[in-house]
């Protein structure tokens, strides 16, 4: 069944989304929901055998998990508010008898209750767990296709261990097997340090690939040593411009409440400016606690790492962080602040009467405003700076932490020879050192070689299926339309029938397939009563690798030979095609499955 597009859809944003709806091999059902047509499933069924060959081989066992989690086991973790209340992405419901469900978007609570239960002795350890299978994500804004969707397939895996040192064996093992994966599956992709976000653990890694309709920003070092996602990233900022030498002083700088105004008007350079940032943290225990941020002009605030920074110096978790603004302090009951004006030590006295917040700032200063000796910063009066201030001066530093966002051009922390570079990325896998986090809080423990409980350490491992198919196309494709790689196309040849009212063409064409099929390649035959442009240009869209042309010198016993990846053709006997196309195919196979990380 072959119904291809020629319009691009309207809603389709980038070349792979275009692609697979116009190839016929996804049909939208509704924002964020897809069917996967025969092409697709063909496409997704060769991933997922790659995918179960390369686990096996490292002695991992396939599962299924059910797809219903009840509420108590989230809830026991503490990710239940966060993965439900205002902008969570789990979606949830209730049952006839009011007990609460969600459908998963990952399932670490579940594998890890009944590992609790299954695995009672270190003789039993290492264990790693696998499942492939559809999973559940409410996203605000479901995108481009398959790559952020409310429904996709998912590989994730769970590893068991008695000690770290084999949870980081594993790890590596995971990491070499990933890798294999997404090379046997036709992708280049960068391997990128990353943020562990709500799935949580101790060390992460990513793997991108490299395109740019990515949503991810990836530093990669220009040696190629480090590369990090941007949330993640660590570098050297550029060094700020020194500022002269003065008494501090207030000075007068009336509708300059830009970093950019501020500069182009009174002569400063943005690095010499202390910029704050006044955000509000709703937490997951209800709590809404106001931060101050202080940090340098020329740089940005990394989100992500000020959560895990909170996190980290309070022990509580955020479920949100949003800007503060005038609407909402009035809303507190609170005095109206000079927004663009406001100093690092701005009072908490504007905080007193505060209906719901809490009523103290919590104070961070990124490392680039804590090292800068001398500065221009906000006097908390409207039209007002300071200048030539020092910390000491505004009554102290606050506490030092790095919460800026690496960027393109900053020096690297293993070579300040070397600088970051910017790339767009897509992820298709991510692979986590959980640690004991889910163990500890769900009471899952073994018996050790001492006869002692302890909670288990545990790796999680994730490999987006569906997406990773929508990826190989982003990066492989052209203006005509898809290049699949030959390990995950949904056939390896399409033998085209140019005329199909030419009895000897059709002949040929079939007895060419079914040698083909003897032969073990898996082959699409078009025969449709169609003109032979049509189906070029389909062969074309559908992107199958080699192609065989039966047309006006099928009387002779030849055809033309074609490769879908540089276009070149060949005529030859029938005959000679179909030893040349056995070859090509297995030898490309064999490449894939031997070729060194």
């Amino acid at each position: 069944m072959l119904v291809t597009l020629r319009d691009i859809p309207a809603d389709a944003e980038i070349a792979s989304h275009q692609l697979l709806l116009r190839g016929g091999f996804v049909r939208r059902v509704t924002t964020g929901i897809y069917a996967y047509m025969p092409l697709m499933w063909k496409v997704l069924q060769k991933i997922t055998s790659i995918i179960q060959e390369e686990m096996d081989a490292k002695g991992c066992l396939q599962t299924l998990l059910p797809q219903l989690q009840p509420s108590e086991l989230w809830k026991e973790t503490g990710r239940w508010q966060g993965y439900t209340a205002g902008e969570g992405i789990m979606f949830h419901l209730k049952d006839r008898q009011e007990r609460e469900l969600g459908l998963g978007p990952t399932h670490e609570e579940v594998i890890t209750n009944i590992a609790g239960e299954i695995l009672r002795s270190y003789k039993q350890l290492p264990v790693n767990l696998y499942q492939i299978q559809t999973k559940f994500r409410d996203e605000i804004r479901p995108r481009f296709g398959l790559m952020r969707s409310r429904e996709f397939i998912m590989k994730d895996g769970y590893s068991f261990h008695t000690n770290e040192a084999n949870l980081k064996s594993t790890y590596l093992d995971m990491d070499n097997a990933y890798k294999r994966i997404f090379m046997r599956c036709g992708l280049q992709t960068v391997a990128v340090d990353a943020d562990s976000g709500a799935i949580g653990g101790a060390a992460s890694q990513e793997f991108m690939v490299t395109a740019e309709s990515g949503e991810d920003m990836i530093l990669i070092s220009t040696d190629k040593k480090y590369s990090a996602n941007q949330e993640k990233a660590i570098s050297e900022p550029i060094k700020a411009k020194p500022l002269a030498k003065g008494e501090p002083s207030l000075i007068e700088t009336p509708k300059q409440t830009s970093i950019d105004s501020l500069c182009s008007i009174q002569g400063f350079d943005s690095s010499q400016i202390v910029k704050v940032l006044l955000l509000v943290a709703h937490l997951e225990n209800g709590e809404n606690q106001p931060l101050l941020i202080s940090i340098r002009g020329d740089q940005e605030l990394n989100e992500i790492k000020l959560i895990n920074v909170f996190t980290q110096k309070t022990g509580k978790n955020i479920i949100a962080i949003n800007s503060i603004t005038n609407d909402q302090l009035s809303s507190q009951g609170l005095t109206q602040i000079p927004f663009g004006y406001i100093g690092p030590d701005l009072n908490d006295s504007f905080l007193n009467g505060a209906k719901t917040w809490n009523n103290k700032f919590l104070r961070f200063a990124d490392l680039t405003a804590a090292t800068l000796e001398s500065f221009v910063c906000g006097a908390n009066k409207e039209g007002k700076h300071l200048n030539f201030m020092t910390w000491k001066h505004l009554g102290g530093l606050p506490e030092k932490v790095d919460i800026r966002k690496a960027k393109a051009g900053d020096s690297c922390i293993h070579d300040t020879n070397q600088k970051l570079e910017e790339r767009r990325g897509i992820e298709v896998g991510h692979i986590f050192q959980l640690g004991r986090k889910y163990s500890k809080a769900l009471n899952a423990t073994f018996t050790n070689q001492s006869g002692i409980e302890e909670p288990f350490w545990m790796g999680c491992y994730g490999i987006g299926v569906s997406r990773l198919a929508q990826a190989a196309v982003e990066q492989n494709h052209d203006e005509s339309g898809i290049i699949w790689p030959i390990t995950i196309a949904p056939f390896e040849v399409i033998v085209v029938v140019a005329n199909n009212k030419e009895s000897i063409q059709v002949e040929l064409g079939e007895k060419i397939y079914s040698e083909l099929i003897a032969n073990g390649i898996d082959t699409l035959l078009d025969d449709r009563a169609e003109r032979a442009g049509v189906k070029f240009k389909d062969a074309d869209l559908i992107g199958i690798p080699w192609r065989i042309v039966v047309g006006r010198d099928a009387d002779s016993g030849k055809v033309e030979l074609v490769q879908r990846s540089d276009r070149t053709a060949e005529l030859m006997n029938h005959a000679s095609a179909i030893q040349k196309l056995s070859k090509e195919i297995q030898q490309a196979k064999d490449l894939s499955i031997s070729q060194p990380l």
